[in-house]
């Protein structure tokens, strides 16, 4: 059997990649690799999409979150800054394998769990994308409530539902035209972003209480570990499902180094500074600590004079917005890799469908934000993280390019379904969740059923988030044992 490149979804029959890629103004890349002639880039220009993405005012409030822990300011900063820097670094390395093969990532990870085994973490990744989709919609809407509620006009039904129309048709209709909009739009919310951050950080500053920040109790090691567990899965554990999506348009010959470094520093310039100057913020009000919990944003617009809450709305649902265009896009992609067999702009529709339905949950029906958010980090970070550790292991172990007709083709080196990344993603899922506990959604009350020699669920360390770093750790060592001969055998082999 044969599962070659021009019958993959929204590809075309050019699998070389000669053919036209924009159809109507819509991108008709999908699955397939792109065009020797479309890889123009620069490393650099990966600054913009993982800057745009992650110049969001959501930042701050990781700063509350991660002082939720029970943890000192110094501690909160120390751990969010490792966890931001280290977890995108990881994002960086992942987007090597879009230099090598020019294909999405779950095309690319075909080379690793063989091409139809390569649904199983496609699946695992639309679901997050999804999932992260939807978290930052609803967000957007909820600022915008808040915001229209401080100037004393309607924030109530009617303007959320308005302001989820607008936010839902503006990522779904630059997921659909994919990715040269996606490029052209990260630009101008990378600007009017950091602009209006910058000046709302300047309007809050007076809010800063140093002896309160620094009266903050320090935390055990437990604490910290689940800290900086939390923070990795926030940034760029949520991040590394998709990111060789936009390095698969540098050329072969861009430099590795600086694909890793403008990918990491890219997305990581934001987020730590906007994490320290949350921590700030936070460790001075604790009322503003518990606000943020309920709606992360709107809490922010207490701390503005009236005159900038407008600006701050823009700030804030462009920034969310610049993530959610990119998860959408990827989304689209994974559902394609996960084997529906439609054109990429349907797929991206579908996740939009999907996107609106888990939004609706999110505004209208639970009572809080930060439970959900939590719950669903947590739980689909666990298989996330032992995908990014194969994945990594694989990265490490291969000394030439991908081959790109065989990530097509079933009967070609990388197989059908490969069986040694399968059993790791069950057997590090299943451990994983054994050693994290959700408290703030007690649907997930079943995890954590692996604590009890470390004091169980209640225990000292049920916090700790110790199932995502198990995970990303038996993904790693488990592949570089048991798949070091299969790759070799890969790269030394002639498709069939």
């Amino acid at each position: 059997m044969t599962d070659s490149a021009p019958s993959e979804p929204g590809g075309s029959a050019d699998p070389g990649g000669r053919a036209a890629r924009v159809f109507g103004g819509i991108e008709t890349n999908a699955l397939n690799p792109i065009a020797e002639a479309e890889r123009t880039g620069r490393p650099r220009g990966l600054f913009w999409p993982w800057f745009g993405a992650n110049v969001s005012v959501f930042g701050i409030s990781y700063g509350a979150f991660v002082l939720g822990f029970g943890i000192s300011a110094g501690q909160a900063i120390a751990v969010g800054v490792i966890g931001i820097v280290v977890s995108f670094a990881l994002c960086g390395i992942i987007s090597l394998a879009g230099k090598r093969g020019s294909a999405p990532t779950m095309v690319l990870t075909r080379a690793a769990f063989g091409v139809r085994g390569g649904r199983l973490p496609a699946v695992i990744s639309w679901l997050l994308t999804v999932g992260w989709e939807t978290a930052l919609t609803s967000l957007a809407v909820l600022a915008t409530s808040a915001v229209f509620t401080a100037l004393g006009w309607h924030g109530g039904t009617s303007t959320k539902i308005v302001a989820l129309i607008v936010v839902a048709a503006l990522i779904f209709v630059s997921g659909v035209f994919g990715f040269t909009m996606i490029m052209r739009l990260q630009v101008v919310i990378t600007v009017v972003t950091g602009v209006l951050t910058v000046v709302y950080a300047v309007l809050v500053l007076g809010h800063v209480d140093l002896a309160a920040v620094g009266s903050l109790p320090p935390g055990a090691v437990p604490q910290v570990i689940g800290g900086l567990v939390f923070m990795m899965t926030g940034f760029g554990l949520g991040w590394v499902n998709v990111a060789a999506d936009y390095s698969r348009y540098l050329p072969r010959s861009a430099n590795s180094a600086a694909v890793v470094g403008w990918t990491t520093f890219g997305a990581a310039l934001a987020p730590v500074l906007l994490l320290i100057f949350g921590v700030l913020l936070a460790g001075s009000s604790p009322a503003l600590s518990e606000g943020i919990a309920g709606d992360p944003i709107g809490a922010l617009t207490t701390l503005l004079p009236t005159w900038f809450l407008i600006p701050f709305a823009i700030v804030a649902v462009l920034g969310l917005v610049g993530g959610a265009v990119l998860d959408i896009y990827s989304s689209g992609l994974a559902l394609l890799s996960a084997g529906l067999k439609a054109p990429r702009w349907v797929a991206a529709g579908i996740d939009g469908i999907l996107m609106i339905i888990g939004s609706i949950y999110i505004v209208f029906v639970a009572s809080d934000f930060l439970g959900p958010f939590q719950g669903f980090l947590i739980t689909l970070g666990v298989p996330v993280a032992v995908w990014c550790g194969i994945m990594l292991a694989d990265i490490a172990l291969r000394r030439t390019d991908y081959t790109e007709d065989d990530l097509y083709r079933t009967d070609g080196r990388y197989g059908d379904v490969r069986p040694v990344p399968i059993i790791l993603i069950i057997v590090g899922t299943v451990i994983g969740w054994g050693l994290v506990t959700n408290a703030a959604a007690p649907w997930l009350g079943w995890q954590g059923y692996l604590l009890g020699p470390i004091g169980g669920r209640e225990g000292d360390w049920a916090g700790a988030n110790l199932g995502v770093a198990a995970a990303l750790i038996i993904g790693f060592v488990g592949y570089l044992i048991f798949a070091r001969r299969a790759v070799r055998i890969q790269e030394g082999s002639t498709s069939r």
